[in-house]
């Protein structure tokens, strides 16, 4: 049988659950650290039967709490008859594995349930990928479970000799399949470098949309590239990455790039899988940092967020903080706000209504100002069709027509869209001037 049939670690829909969370001294201060763990386990369609919570100063090395509890939890996974508990903090392979033979059921950690549920999400090839080589990583360190029956063989006449043990072929089996996925990897990343040298010499915009799980990201996205991503009101609704390209009023075309959703204390597994998907972020021309407007932890979330933005080497790129589902919030209208030099730092929008979005095309064209370029054109007499468009999707300053019926335009697009017009018939260039 195949290792990965015989793994327990992937979790069953439907199964009778026991939440265990732990409160450290590290915990005390990240208010929303509770209510997350029991939508985390809700977003992975668990069965949740029951939550209780168990206070600790320090953590003991048998079972990470202390033994009391242990029996306690012991007793109602027996008379609550239930398949899985559920620890919020991480625990080590061996804590694991002492737990499962206490309690008699599996036993999983905060890190493997975010697995589980990247796993139920991952839709592309890509996502897949990286969700496996994440998921086989972890299980890496916690192959014994279950299996130290197997950890020695048995001697005796006719039975000694070379060999492997059961744990050493399961190691083998992962480490050629950790190889074989990180060779197919690199090649879907060559293909996505390719993609980013070409959106580069082409001099598109690059936005990228980054944020705390469920804030609105995909909601977003939808509403600026009229895209079909799923979103849904849970957590990690999406996790392939999407690029597409738009026109956006007064930037012109750009490339819009939504990204995976962050959460506190991501898995560093995770964090290192997906770091070609993350490697959008990190390359952007400007980054929206997608803000829950509605949600009363916001403030700590996006410190969380800027951490791993930091962490992925995306901290320089010139951000905007969006926040978002200002349509849950009692007689709050749009805004843009400014620093002290004049520059948007924020803009208050609803996605799921459209209030704002203008707001947000303007903080756009005023961070990328610096790849576009103001023009004088000449149109003829026959390009009305292209003065229109201009009109759709870039600032046309002036406008007059000669003495001879042409057009001329003075206008503010990207570099990129001023050349595509200059290759189309009929269009003529009078000046350029950069706005560096």
């Amino acid at each position: 049988m195949e290792l990965f049939d015989r793994q327990k670690d992937a979790v069953g829909q439907g199964e009778r659950t026991l939440l265990v969370y732990v409160e450290l001294p590290s915990t005390r201060n990240i208010h929303n650290a509770k209510s997350e763990f029991k939508e985390l386990a809700q977003s992975s369609g668990l069965v949740i039967i029951e939550t209780i919570q168990v206070n600790r100063n320090s953590t003991k090395a048998q079972y990470f709490i202390g033994t009391g509890k242990v029996d306690e939890i012991a007793q109602m996974v027996q008379e609550l008859e239930l398949d899985l508990v559920i620890f919020s903090s991480e625990l080590t392979p061996s804590q694991e594995r002492n737990l499962e033979k206490t309690l008699q059921c599996q036993v999983m950690d905060r890190t493997g349930l975010i697995l589980d549920i990247f796993a139920l999400r991952a839709s592309s090839f890509e996502g897949k990928l990286q969700v496996e080589l994440a998921q086989l990583r972890h299980l890496s360190t916690r192959l014994v479970r279950g299996w130290t029956h197997l950890e020695r063989q048995k001697g005796g006449i006719g039975m000694r000799g070379p060999g492997e043990t059961q744990l050493e072929t399961d190691k083998r089996l992962i480490a050629v399949r950790i190889k074989n996925i990180t060779r197919r990897l690199d090649k879907v990343h060559k293909q996505r470098d390719l993609g980013r040298k070409s959106r580069v010499k082409n001099e598109l915009p690059m936005i990228a949309l980054a944020g705390y799980t469920n804030a609105g990201k995909s909601t977003l996205f939808n509403t600026l590239t009229d895209a079909k991503v799923f979103a849904h009101d849970q957590l990690f609704a999406t996790l392939d990455s999407t690029i597409r390209r738009v026109i956006l009023p007064a930037s012109g075309e750009a490339v819009i790039a939504d990204t995976v959703g962050f959460i506190q204390d991501l898995p560093h597994d995770l964090v290192d899988a997906f770091k070609s998907t993350l490697e959008e972020t990190k390359r952007s021309n400007v980054l929206l940092h997608i803000v829950d407007a509605a949600d009363e932890y916001n403030i700590e979330k996006i410190g969380q967020v800027d951490e791993i933005i930091e962490e992925i080497g995306a901290g320089k790129i010139p951000t905007i903080l969006v926040m978002n589902k200002i349509d849950c919030l009692d007689n709050f209208t749009p805004r843009l706000d400014r620093d002290e030099s004049g520059r948007v730092y924020r803009v208050w929008i609803s996605s799921q209504t459209g209030e704002g979005i203008d707001l947000l095309y303007q903080a756009l064209a005023e961070q990328l100002s610096g790849m576009m370029t103001r023009a004088k054109i000449e149109l003829d007499v026959k390009s009305a069709h292209i003065r229109s468009e201009i009109y759709d999707i870039g600032y046309i300053h002036n406008e007059k027509v000669d003495d001879f019926g042409q057009w001329i335009l003075e206008i503010n697009v990207t570099h990129h869209y001023l050349s595509k017009l200059l290759n189309k018939k009929g269009v003529k260039l009078l000046w350029e001037q950069s706005q560096k």
